[in-house]
């Protein structure tokens, strides 16, 4: 399994990760967010929506569960199950969402839907390590 660890020190560099990663992804992809509130998961999101030439305001899902981004020729399906303890009928969403070609899906806290996630999906780690700056951990795609 492809692994690497990045440390950036800024919302900016954390945005200019996401963007590198999406150009590196290849249709369909899946990416597990993993980091504590406030890590930088949506900041990374909103980087992975500009490499996916996405001009839409990025929003945390945290309250709404799902956002759902086009850009004419790609979509980006954002996740954030933090306050499910059980994602019910957001689940058929979900596994629909990663059977959609041209679809990127981020998922945060998958804890409560791990049993749907491809085995080849990517898994993003955010270790908050000071102020500013993390550590982040990409496990399933070279960038």
């Amino acid at each position: 399994m492809v692994y690497m660890k990045v440390t950036v020190t800024s919302e900016k560099d954390m945005q200019n990760l996401g963007s590198k990663l999406a150009k590196e992804l290849p249709s369909g992809s899946v990416i597990e967010l993993i980091g504590d509130v406030g890590a930088g998961k949506t900041t990374l999101v909103k980087g992975i929506a500009k490499g996916l030439n996405i001009v839409d305001t990025i929003q945390s899902p945290s309250y709404t569960i799902f956002c759902r981004y086009d850009s004419g020729d790609k979509s980006l399906h954002h996740y954030d199950f933090y306050r499910l303890n059980d994602p019910g009928l957001v689940s058929y969403d979900l596994d629909e969402s990663l059977h959609t070609d041209n679809t990127v899906t981020v998922i945060e806290w998958s804890d409560h839907v791990k049993e749907v996630l491809p085995e080849d999906h990517i898994t993003v780690n955010i270790l908050t390590t000071g102020e500013n700056s993390r550590e982040v951990e990409i496990k399933g795609i070279e960038i």
